[in-house]
């Protein structure tokens, strides 16, 4: 930061905004009732929507101007996110999401945290929430570690050093340092840029005491577009990168199970296998009914009130592991380029 004797730097918050026309003036509000006793200022990067989000947007600038709308005509979440923080006046950035809500006394405790254990960013856990039926099932997925993989951001009570951060407090100098978001990355752009922060010697810091609320996709069709391009960028980083680490391999090892155990059903029935090879095609053949045991003992943990809501969950966890594993797969062959996630496009 540019002063370290300043106990409260001014923040600069980037908002990358597409198509969300239901939750942006809640997101702005949260972040323009954040407590905190530095200058703020909030930049949106306003995409190519479709909906009534830019007439929203304008309203909230014009209606206080610690607000501004700088343009992002690629839509893409990296070069957003690039723009605002070219845009920034402020040695303190705050990515925000429209899709998520900034808890009271956000900033000042990260902010606190960045200064204190001398971190390139700092994030806290990310807490889904859901208004309709599905969205809540999608919500008690996300806040499972059976639904999006059991990263640290999702649910831990230790803090110190992670991987990743969701959202994150960054020092501006450290995000200059590495050169910013890749946008040639249209998902997984926090946790690449994570890991180049890492590998330049940055420390990445996780306070689990600070909750940020999400709002996912709400219905299967977007949410099964968003993990199916979420699976297929992590590939991508996979590819560029030569390395993974195992639980990534989890879903797409699920898909072909899946699409392997007809066949090995019909070799052991009419094959007749003898010794090892009987054994693995019997394993291959399991695939179904091993993962259908499986959800029906995950969903029971995840707090679902009703049969419906199990029914729904276990429903909601299978679109996100087969749709990302497909996207996975997809990735892995041929790479993730032209795959773009069009879950919130209307």
């Amino acid at each position: 930061m540019s002063d370290p004797e300043d106990r409260s730097p001014a923040v600069s918050y980037v908002m990358p905004v597409l198509n969300e026309e239901r939750h942006l003036a809640e997101a702005v509000g949260a972040v323009l009732a954040q407590e905190y006793a530095g200058d703020q200022e909030l930049i949106l990067a306003l995409g190519a929507c479709t909906d009534a989000t830019p007439a929203i947007a304008a309203r909230l600038a014009a209606a206080d101007a610690r607000v501004r709308i700088v343009a992002n005509p690629e839509s893409h979440i990296s070069a957003g996110l690039n723009r605002a923080i070219a845009a920034a006046r402020h040695p303190v950035i705050v990515r925000v999401d429209a899709h998520a809500t900034l808890p009271p006394g956000y900033t000042a405790t990260l902010v606190s945290a960045l200064r204190r254990t001398g971190a390139a960013v700092v994030g806290g856990l990310m807490e889904a929430h859901g208004d309709s039926p599905l969205q809540r099932s999608a919500a008690r997925a996300y806040n499972s570690p059976f639904g999006l993989g059991g990263g640290a951001y999702h649910g831990t009570d230790r803090e110190g050093e992670a991987e990743s951060a969701y959202l994150g407090v960054f020092r501006r100098d450290a995000l200059a340092a590495v050169g910013g978001y890749d946008e040639t990355l249209l998902r997984g752009e926090d946790w690449e840029l994570a890991f180049r922060l890492r590998a330049a010697g940055y420390r990445v810091w996780l306070v689990p005491s600070v909750r940020v609320g999400y709002w996912p996709r709400d219905t299967f069709g977007r949410l099964a577009r968003q993990f199916f391009a979420t699976g297929a960028w992590r590939a991508e980083l996979v590819r560029r990168q030569r390395r993974t680490s195992l639980r990534y391999l989890a879903p797409p090892l699920l898909v072909l199970g899946l699409a392997l155990s007809p066949a090995a059903a019909a070799a052991l029935r009419w094959g007749r296998p003898r010794g090892p090879a009987r054994g693995v095609l019997a394993a291959a053949a399991s695939v179904p009914v091993a993962y259908a045991v499986g959800l029906a003992l995950v969903v029971r943990r995840m707090g679902g009130a009703t049969p419906a809501d199990r029914a729904r969950d276990a429903a909601v966890l299978a679109t996100l592991h087969t749709s990302w594993g497909l996207g996975f797969l997809r990735g892995l062959a041929v790479g993730a380029r032209g795959t773009v996630d069009r879950s919130r496009v209307r």
